[in-house]
């Protein structure tokens, strides 16, 4: 599938094993926590027509922000060093988790408001499917967007919209818990 080396980390964290996968350019996908090795290694690889190296010293910045954030402190992901590789993603894409990936934590955006921000203002259905098959969950937090009527809406992680409203809640916790050690 891909004529670079493709190498991953998997990395237990408070909430189990969270998974990156990588070439040479950059960041292709990430997992969000599994209950296992096994199960983590399932979601990251499919797809995959390349056997694909593991690699435990990969993105040691990302890991340590990823195991601090369920751990239930402040971490801007954004400021660990990497590169995304996007490069078989569309440009409407690109756009879109783009401007998803701005989001702060603790903070959320209407499906509607993503979609206006990367350019499409009459796009936020097409903006939510780009969402369902974000590659690089958490990096890119797709948990943050939310209907247009305030309520949840649909998440293509295991436990749904339950599992994208406890991120959104633990986000903010974060936040206020880092405000008040401030």
């Amino acid at each position: 599938m891909r004529k670079n080396d493709l190498k991953y980390v998997i990395f237990k964290t408070a909430e189990g094993f969270f998974g990156l996968l990588a070439d040479d350019k950059g960041l292709i996908r990430s997992t969000l926590p599994a209950p296992n090795f096994g199960t983590a290694k399932k979601y990251l690889l499919v797809g995959m027509f390349r056997g694909a190296s593991e690699y435990k010293q990969m993105y040691p910045d990302i890991q340590k922000s990823i195991k601090s954030y369920y751990n239930g402190f402040y971490a801007e992901l954004k400021k660990a060093r990497f590169v995304l590789n996007w490069e078989e993603l569309t440009d409407f894409s690109k756009k879109v988790l783009n401007v998803c990936k701005r989001i702060p934590p603790g903070q959320t955006l209407t499906y509607s408001q993503l979609a206006k921000k990367a350019g499409f203002p009459k796009a936020a259905r097409a903006a939510g499917s780009v969402l369902a098959k974000n590659p690089l969950p958490l990096l890119v937090p797709c948990h943050r967007v939310i209907r247009s009527d305030g309520k949840i809406g649909n998440f293509s992680a295991a436990g749904g919209s339950r599992t994208k409203k406890r991120m959104i809640e633990f986000e903010k916790w974060i936040v206020i818990k880092a405000q008040r050690h401030k």
